[in-house]
């Protein structure tokens, strides 16, 4: 689950993650990530990710995603460890900074030395369904030691293919949707309001059902998303 979607992604608030730990049963993995840009965090940053860690623990998060880079782009393991141990004992899924790094099968194994439990990717693509190659290599490289989880781009009309051919048994999606505006007035030199984005109940729906029906199909995990401090019914039921 995160906020701000257009920058790719940022912590909840608590009173986000407090209302869908509330509202929903299903396993929850908030994004922490305290802001946009790079994944190249300093001892503040740190610190403050540190306390939404604890805050997430608190709420009874299932887990978090996150991750953390040095200069060169690769995953920073230290820094990784860290934060797997402050989440303890809640799972820790390293998120797509590893699509980010300049060798995917080296980040493979350091996100592993890391004590991650899973690791989300496009397989460095824009898309997952552009490096179905380079998932099934890493699915086989992980060899059941780390869960790899395609995502990016993950729709209907294609979980089937990436079910057969990456052999990944977990898959992400966003499903998302732009709500509509229901305000009736916008000033037309007001143009910072960004879009509501909200994740699409018949299209998860209709790839769990396709999923289901393939042999050795794993879960679909479903991004929730807060833009601004939207939550709503729509939403929450987005994610059972």
């Amino acid at each position: 689950m995160c906020d701000n979607p257009i920058e790719g992604g940022t912590t909840p608030s608590y009173g986000t993650l407090h209302q869908t730990r509330e509202a929903i049963s299903i396993d929850l993995y908030p994004i922490i990530r305290p802001r946009a840009g790079n994944f190249m965090y300093d001892e503040q940053e740190l610190l403050l990710m540190k306390y939404d860690i604890l805050l997430c623990k608190q709420l009874g998060c299932d887990g978090i995603s996150v991750g953390v880079q040095k200069q060169n782009g690769e995953i920073d393991t230290e820094q990784m460890k860290r934060i797997v141990e402050w989440a303890f004992p809640m799972g820790v899924t390293c998120h797509r900074v590893f699509d980010r790094t300049p060798d995917p099968y080296k980040a493979l194994e350091d996100v592993i030395a890391s004590g991650c439990e899973r690791i989300l990717t496009s397989g460095q693509k824009t898309t997952a369904v552009e490096a179905i190659d380079v998932l099934a290599a890493l699915v086989k490289q992980a060899a059941n030691r780390i869960v790899i989880m395609p995502g990016a781009g993950v729709r209907s009309n294609n979980i089937e293919k990436l079910v057969k051919e990456t052999g990944a048994k977990e898959f992400h999606t966003s499903a998302k949707m732009i709500a509509p505006n229901l305000v009736t007035y916008e000033n037309p030199a007001m143009n910072d309001t960004g879009e509501m984005i909200l994740a699409n109940e018949d299209e998860i729906r209709m790839m769990i059902e396709i999923g289901n029906r393939k042999p050795g199909a794993g879960s679909l995990k479903s991004e929730a998303r807060n833009p601004k401090s939207e939550l709503g019914r729509k939403k929450r039921q987005s994610d059972k």
